[in-house]
């Protein structure tokens, strides 16, 4: 069974949408009431339609004079009935990536592509009952993942502005706490929407609030190893019951009633008997195999788990924005839920420039040549923060040639990474190309060690450049673009995991830039320093743990004070 159209009909309580969905594709229109709905209809050419409402069919049939084979073409409709709330998850994805779109209207738009995919697949039939067009066919819960699969795989969200990364006229120092703000203020999610399997969503950032298919556990069970028995018959001292035959065990469940005064051995997970609403443990019994004996009294409900106790149907599990790991599959899989609406990953491209650099230790380097350490260590961190690395390779300091790496990278890539070049010296090119043919903001932040950070707009393609050095490099990479890569990529504005802890150091800094120094715990519990806070030694960001955070204003720190530790672990990696 195939249609030449679907159209479906939504509201939202003061006003009604159409949604029409063609070979040509799909249109929505708002109409004030019923009566305009029809008329709507009513204008259509003779063509088989599907018509799905979300109210009883039959008012619709008697609307539409199905009766009558004369009327326009109407004797081809068939009029089915639909639940809006299927599409629930995509629903929502589309209002955020089309704002000022209303649900109802999503609604109608999406319910009829769905469907009108289907027919073009010829899946259709199986929706439809071979009595379709009565008031029993409903289009609803149970198709929810055939509909979710006939959507198209993304919706492409906005792109950023162009001078997103401005700073005001006349800002030169920019303090830490203010370049986060605007970072913050300045982004938002990037990337498409999918529907992806919950077993291979690993690390995937949720688009649309997960809800519970059914109620866990989905009937009340048994805690304990015991015997099971109705409470009203037990009382205080020496009790003993009679067994009944049989048991309940998990996944054997006890068909019979168990008569009040009577008990049944029950083992842990099983669901609870027919006049069972109490558990008393094994431990504290003693049975012949005839009767069980215990001291009472044992509480009303003692050792049984309620359903839905855990996470009741219907109910959200895991909202939109959650980024998802090995315990969240756990929880959807125990809820029925075979597949979410996640974001796409982020891909992050990852450039390194300069003459200096060699690609890869694989090759020879001569005295004045360094192998490339921030390009492994950016593509790893895209990698252990859940995105798509991409690897742009490394090019010299050469404006044609980074240009056109740019180009391709914006293809690939739905952000970039650079390091080097982001300053304003004279070999600085990406900052210079970028303020030559991108939208460049070069934001100077009061930061030790990492002070230059570009931040740019590339064919609309958001670009941070990075400090060259390997240490200011990973420094901005965790405090700036971590939250940024986060935002974009659906899961939210990130702070740093950070606690005190006693310095076992001394320092005196002077006012004006924050400062973050190399550090590790001792067996104390005290942070100790990286002797060295040059920039160069990278030997000293594998010897730390995470960084030590020095406020902005000056500071004199003696051992014993307490200081600020951010572990490389509250930074994800």
């Amino acid at each position: 069974m195939t249609f030449d159209r679907v159209a479906i009909v939504t509201t939202d309580g003061t006003q009604f949408w159409l949604g029409i969905a063609t070979s040509d594709g799909v249109q929505a229109a708002t109409y004030p009431d019923v009566a305009a709905v029809v008329g709507a209809l009513a204008a259509l050419s003779a063509a088989k339609t599907l018509v799905g409402v979300a109210d009883e069919p039959e008012p619709w049939r008697e609307r539409l004079a199905l009766d009558d084979a004369s009327n326009n073409g109407f004797a081809q409709t068939t009029v089915v009935r639909v639940d809006p709330a299927v599409l629930s998850a995509e629903v929502e994805a589309h209002c955020r990536a089309m704002p000022g779109t209303a649900a109802a209207e999503a609604q109608a738009r999406l319910m009829a592509q769905a469907l009108f995919a289907l027919s073009e697949q010829g899946d259709l039939p199986g929706l439809l009952t071979s009595d379709a067009g009565t008031a029993e066919t409903v289009i609803g819960g149970t198709h929810q993942i055939a509909l979710r699969r006939a959507l198209p795989s993304s919706l492409e969200p906005p792109r950023l502005r162009d001078d997103c990364f401005a700073m005001p006229q006349g800002v030169d120092w920019v303090p830490v706490d203010e370049a986060l703000s605007r970072l913050r203020d300045a982004l938002k999610p990037i990337t498409s929407v999918e529907t992806c399997r919950t077993a291979d969503a690993l690390g995937r950032v949720l688009a649309a609030d997960c809800i519970a298919r059914r109620s866990n556990p989905p009937s009340p069970n048994s805690a304990v190893d015991g015997y099971g028995f109705a409470h009203a018959a037990t009382g205080n001292g020496p009790q003993s019951l009679p067994l009944v035959a049989g048991r309940a065990a998990a996944g054997q469940p006890y068909d019979a009633h168990v008569p009040e005064g009577a008990a049944i051995r029950i083992l842990t997970g099983a669901i609870l008997p027919d006049g069972v609403d109490t558990v008393v443990l094994e431990e504290d019994t003693a049975t012949d195999g005839a009767s069980v004996v215990f001291d009472g009294p044992v509480k009303l409900r003692a050792n049984t788990r309620k359903a839905g106790e855990d996470v009741a149907e219907g109910a959200p599990a895991l909202s939109e924005g959650h980024r998802l790991r090995p315990p969240d599959l756990a929880l959807m899989s125990a809820l029925g839920i075979a597949e979410v609406t996640a974001y796409r990953r982020l891909r992050v491209g990852v450039l390194s420039t300069g003459d200096e650099i060699i690609a890869s230790p694989d090759l020879p380097a001569k005295p004045h040549q360094i192998w490339d350490a921030n390009r492994p260590m950016l593509l790893s961190l895209a990698s252990a923060w859940g995105y798509e690395p991409v690897d742009l390779g490394h090019v010299n300091d050469d404006v044609a040639t980074i240009e056109q790496r740019f180009n391709d990278g914006c293809a690939d890539a739905d952000v970039i990474l650079t390091s080097g070049g982001a300053s304003a010296g004279d070999e600085d090119h990406v900052s210079a190309l970028l303020a030559a043919r991108g939208t460049l903001s070069s934001w100077r932040i009061a930061l030790k060690p990492g002070r230059p950070l570009a931040l740019a707009m590339w064919r609309g393609t958001p670009v941070f450049g990075l400090p060259g050095n390997p240490v200011a490099a990973l420094v901005c990479s965790l405090i700036f673009a971590r939250p940024a890569l986060s935002l974009m990529a659906g899961a939210g504005w990130v702070e740093p995991l950070g606690f005190d802890v006693p310095a076992a150091f001394s320092k005196s800094k002077k006012p004006g830039r924050r400062e973050y120094l190399r550090a590790r715990l001792n067996a104390e519990g005290a942070a100790e320093v990286f002797p060295s806070e040059g920039s160069g030694r990278i030997s000293g960001l594998s010897w730390a743990t995470g960084l030590v955070e020095l406020p902005d204003g000056p500071l004199d720190v003696e051992p014993g004070q307490p200081v600020r530790f951010l572990p490389y672990a509250g930074f994800g990696i």
